[in-house]
This record gives structure tokens, C-alpha cells and sequence, in this order.
């Protein structure tokens, strides 16, 4: 990939509006735009982020025999009328009026569509257990955007659905995706921990959150030390700090502030009996659907991420989710055709080792592009100018390093290969 080819569009100020560190890097290197309250538009770097999220959860969730779907982002009202959803979610549900005066929103959560989907294509015990996902834009009106993509209106998520014939299989399930969700927040790289958690307006006997442990986190959280962080009640109470200190004095627990990126539900069968959702079991008799349902924000990782890996020169991406492996920078390529030539061989020699490399071949400084790409956060930097290119070397600089080392290619790869 070639930036002549791969437009960046860095800034060279951070926007005074933005409030978190976060919001203020994915604007300044060129993820994202505001295109109104709530709501983005993602660019190309910033869209190679969301493709390596979405990849991991994909082969996580493809490991457990889960399948994508897609279904319709904008759903009739009867759904959520059966569901009796329609009159309990409040303001947050944007609703409208097609031509023909039917009632419709725009899905927040897909519930009661897949809940459609699967009382007319499953009606015997012998096609559960079932499990499938999909990955898409959903929308809540939320009453105060902020943060960026961390409170928006409009982003996207990850919802898988399962389906069982019986608690026992769903329970068995849910721990199943519990592991599965451990494993896609490990891949990813990110400080995290599991909490039990109120259900919600979702609904269900049992449900988790997945929280990254970020100082700008919304949820307060009292982690137990001796259990690793990995299990933790939520209250949902209103609290004075005050009150909060006493408690974190006399319990021994540690106060940590996290950011919501996951949420699973045992939902039992909340939805299927209200819209009658059924199967035939074995002895012939009828019982309706048992359901759960696993959400992640996928793009509320992203700045999440960022709030766990940054430093003053901008973003320190962990190596799953970095855009690009390595940037080659040439130096003054566009007036030395032996610079060029270079830089384009050992472009190629990358390319053809696997290397996820971004070859920035525009005509600026040097001191502008390393700048640019320490902002926007990737792992390895290669410079090529005229002395390497006599030298038939290269100059390698890390992303937590600000020292320059000389490499010949073949261990610089192996380098690489390695980290």
C-alpha cells in the first residue's frame, strides 16, 4: 500500500472541542470526521482498525461454530410492539412514519428481529442448539453525544444470538461465549475485566460486561485484587465520593474507571414467549426458545484502545490493531531516482515477506512524515534516503524507542517477523 495511493489526512492540531484524549487523536490522525452530533464518518486509516477488530471477533466467534447473518437495520414497530419493548425504551429509540403511515425505528438492538427470524425458520428441538451473529451500524438517540465514538448515536457492534432447546444448553453456551470474549480481548491486547452486571432494558436472568480499565472510563468499578479482577458486582446506585472512599476503606477492593466494550445476557426466554417463539420437542410436547445474546462495540474498542495507548507524540498501537505492521519512509524520493528505486525494492521484499507495510512515498519532509506516522501509531519505521540507499541498508526506528538503529534487510525482517 502506497500513501499516494492510501490518502491520510493527519491535522496538525488537535480539535479544541474534544474532550478526551481519545477523540482528539482519532480526529487528528485522520480516523474519523463529525459529520453531526453523534455521528461520524471513517476513513481509510481509521477503517483498517475496525477491519482488524472485526477480523478477530470474526475468527473467534467461527471457532465456536457461530455463523454471520445480516439483518435490516430499520425494523417495523409490530416487532417491538409483541416484544412490548415499543412503549419501555423510551426517547432512545428513534422512530418514524414510511409513506404508508407504518410505524418503523431505527435498531438499537436486533432482539426481536432475530427472534422473528428463528420462530419461522426453527420448529423442532433437532435444529437447536443455533448460533449466529452479525457485525453492523446500529443507532440510539442518545440525549448527549460525547467523547467521540465512545457515546455516539450512530455506531457499529457485534451481536450474536443462541439459541437452545433447554437451560442447561444455554448455560453451557453462555460460558462458551464468556471464553470467547476473554480470547477476543486478549488477541486484541487490551487491559480488561468481566463484571456481573444489570441486565438493562435487554432483559434476561444473568448477564456480564467486559470493561477496558481506562481513567476516562464512565463506569466506576471495585475490583477484588484476589480474584484477578474477574468477577465483580455492579451497583446502580447514585453515590457521593465520600461514600464511595468509605466503602473502598472498609471492603479492601480497588477503585478502577472502565469503558463498557462488551455485554452478554442469558435471555432465557424473554422474547420468545412474548413472541411466541416455539419448538417441538422430543416427546412431542412444545416449549419456546431458550435465547441469549452477546454484544461488542467495536468501534467504542477503538477508542478505547487509544485511551489505554497513547504518549505525547499520539497513538502506541498494540500490534493487533495497529493499521500497518511497518511505514518505509523515503526521503527526497520524488528527487533522487536511486532513492526511489530503493525504497520500491525493498517495498516489494516486505511485501512479498507477509508485511503489512504502508510506503509513504509523498514529497514532504522527513521530519513531517515521521511526525504523521508516530501520530498515527504504528509498530516499525523504516527510513530510506541516500545513504542507505549506498549503503544498501536501512534505518529502523520503534514506535517506543526514539533512537535510530542501521539494519541489513534480512535481519530487519526477522526482526519484525518476530515482534
Amino acid at each position: 500500500m502506497k500513501v499516494s495511493t492510501f490518502p491520510i489526512f493527519t491535522l496538525k492540531d488537535a480539535p479544541a472541542d474534544a474532550e478526551i484524549i481519545s477523540h482528539k487523536l482519532m480526529i487528528q490522525s485522520g480516523m474519523i470526521r463529525k459529520l453531526s452530533s453523534g455521528q461520524y464518518s471513517w476513513l481509510p486509516i481509521g477503517l483498517k482498525v475496525i477491519s482488524k477488530i472485526e477480523n478477530i471477533i470474526r475468527n473467534e466467534l467461527n471457532a465456536i461454530g457461530c455463523r454471520e447473518i445480516l439483518m435490516p437495520f430499520i425494523q417495523p414497530a409490530e416487532l417491538w410492539k409483541e416484544s412490548g419493548r415499543w412503549d419501555q425504551y423510551g426517547p432512545e429509540l428513534l422512530r418514524f412514519k414510511d409513506r404508508n403511515d407504518r410505524d418503523f425505528c431505527f435498531g438499537p438492538t436486533f432482539e426481536e428481529v432475530i427472534t422473528d427470524l428463528i420462530r419461522n425458520e426453527v420448529s423442532s428441538y433437532k435444529q437447536l442448539p443455533l448460533n449466529l451473529f452479525q457485525i453492523s451500524t446500529k443507532f440510539r438517540d442518545e440525549i448527549r453525544p460525547r467523547f467521540g465514538v465512545m457515546r455516539a448515536r450512530e455506531f457499529i457492534m457485534k451481536d450474536a444470538y443462541s439459541f437452545h432447546s433447554n437451560q442447561k444448553c444455554l448455560d453451557e453456551t453462555y460460558d462458551i461465549y464468556k471464553l470467547a470474549y476473554t480470547n477476543i480481548f486478549k488477541k486484541l491486547m487490551l487491559d480488561f475485566t468481566i463484571v456481573d452486571a444489570d441486565s438493562g432494558n435487554i432483559g434476561g436472568s444473568k448477564s456480564n460486561e467486559f470493561h477496558v480499565i481506562a481513567d476516562t472510563g464512565e463506569d466506576d468499578l471495585l475490583l477484588d485484587e484476589s480474584l484477578n479482577g474477574m468477577n465483580l458486582e455492579i451497583a446502580k446506585i447514585k453515590y457521593s465520593e465520600d461514600d464511595l472512599n468509605k466503602i473502598i476503606k472498609k471492603s479492601g477492593l480497588i477503585h478502577k474507571k472502565g469503558i463498557e466494550v462488551g455485554h452478554i445476557f442469558k435471555l432465557g426466554k424473554k422474547y420468545s414467549e412474548s413472541m411466541k417463539a416455539k419448538i417441538t420437542l422430543k416427546d412431542s410436547s412444545m416449549t419456546n426458545i431458550f435465547m441469549g445474546c452477546y454484544g461488542i462495540g467495536v468501534t467504542r474498542i477503538v477508542a478505547a484502545a487509544i485511551e489505554q495507548n497513547h504518549d505525547d507524540s499520539g497513538i502506541v498501537w498494540p500490534q493487533s490493531l495497529s493499521p500497518f505492521q511497518v511505514v518505509l519512509i523515503e526521503i527526497d524520493g520524488a528527487k533522487n531516482e536511486q532513492v526511489r528505486m530503493y525504497s520500491q525494492k525493498i517495498y516489494n521484499e516486505l511485501c512479498a515477506s507477509n508485511i503489512d507495510i504502508i510506503y509513504d512515498d509523498r514529497d514532504l519532509k522527513m521530519g513531517s512524515k515521521i511526525k504523521d506516522w508516530e501520530l498515527l501509531g504504528i509498530p516499525h519505521m523504516i527510513i530510506i534516503g541516500k545513504k542507505e540507499t549506498e549503503n544498501n541498508n536501512v534505518v529502523y526506528k520503534s514506535r517506543l524507542s526514539k533512537d535510530k538503529k542501521e539494519f541489513a534487510l534480512d535481519k530487519l525482517i526477522e526482526k519484525i517477523s518476530k515482534s
